[in-house]
């Protein structure tokens, strides 16, 4: 990290810029200069500067006074009473010192110095307006970087979770897919060869495309395809497989991994082997800013067991919680379970 910083000098200056020590240095620095503009110099420019840096000084005693020993032994601990007093208190014993400091800076100057015992109340004032806005700016300090903090620990927490769950849909699919493979080489099927080439170019998609945030829609179309094509290997003829695309999948993006929880239960529940024939009808419409996804699937006349579907399988309950990472307030999910038929309707807002 340090080595980084070396090489960007633009970094150097935002590590030295952001330490207490300095922007406190430069904030103190700028309020001098102001004041002794505001002050003019008719006296002199050393004569005002002088006097300014008197201020600064007792400025600089009742503000840190306050953040480093008031706030975190009163304020933040709900002592709010306490803590005015004190404040209170400490403004009017700084305010008599810094007045006897200057009345013996203006010896020669008794205008000056009756000046000071008569405004003796706006000085007052003047000092507790700093220790107040040091206070403020202490509250608005501490919000903002809790914010920020709740903030990276929320992106933290959902790019961690969402690791999680690719990490649960690439061994599940995988499982999944070896097992389709074995089947047909115990068939001793010619079509083996296909489906080692088909699955290779889907293992160089899940390791080495899907660890981006986003995928070209395209080629995740094209892995549907492969999925499918493997799927009608293992299924036979027997089964009618259709999968349908309407629109441009040019330059659109999507999640990757998807549709995939969706295909995996229909083969897995819906063509079973408990039944001789069946379907599964697929739908991809793509729009400029929506993309719909409908897929159905027949069902068998008795049903299994368990469905993993409704108890909270691994592939409809992470897709679930994918959707509300990934697209929160973007999707519509529909799921209609029929006697014969299982439906899922999904529908993504790209807009946002």
């Amino acid at each position: 990290m340090d080595t980084v910083a070396q090489k960007n000098p633009t970094g150097r200056v935002y590590n030295l810029i952001t330490r207490r020590v300095v922007y406190h240095t430069l904030f103190w620095l700028i309020l001098l200069l102001l004041l002794t503009l505001i002050e003019g110099t008719e006296q002199g420019f050393l004569f005002t500067l002088s006097n300014e840096l008197i201020n600064i000084f007792f400025y600089g005693l009742i503000v840190y006074f306050n953040l480093f020993y008031l706030i975190p032994n009163y304020l933040t601990k709900k002592r709010f009473l306490t803590y005015c007093g004190l404040l209170i208190l400490a403004t009017i014993i700084l305010t008599p010192l810094k007045v006897l400091v200057f009345y013996f800076k203006f010896s020669g100057y008794s205008q000056a110095q009756a000046d000071l015992l008569n405004n003796m109340n706006w000085y007052f004032l003047v000092t507790f307006f700093i220790a107040g806005s040091s206070t403020i700016f202490k509250i608005i300090a501490d919000w903002a970087r809790h914010l920020r903090e709740k903030q990276e620990l929320q992106t933290q927490t959902m790019q961690s979770e969402l690791r999680f769950l690719k990490s649960q849909i690439n061994p599940h699919f995988l499982f999944n897919t070896l097992n389709n493979l074995y089947a047909l080489t115990l068939k001793k099927s010619d079509k083996a060869p296909e489906i080692v080439i088909k699955l290779s170019e889907m293992m160089r998609y899940m390791l080495y495309e899907c660890n981006e945030k986003q995928v070209l829609l395209s080629k995740e179309v094209h892995y549907i395809r492969n999925y499918l094509d493997l799927e009608r290997l293992r299924q036979g003829k027997t089964v009618e497989i259709n999968f349908v695309v309407e629109g441009d999948l040019a330059d659109q993006k999507i999640a990757p991994l998807m549709f995939i929880p969706f295909l995996e239960n229909s083969f897995k529940h819906g063509l079973s082997n408990q039944i001789s024939t069946g379907f599964v009808n697929i739908k991809l419409t793509v729009e400029e800013h929506n993309i719909h996804f409908f897929i159905e699937n027949s069902k068998p006349d008795t049903p299994p067991k368990q469905d993993s579907r409704r108890s909270g399988g691994i592939g409809l309950v992470n897709i679930h919680r994918r959707l509300n990472l990934l697209y929160p307030n973007q999707y519509e999910l529909e799921i209609e379970d029929s006697p014969r038929s299982y439906a899922v309707n999904l529908k993504l807002d790209l807009a946002s």
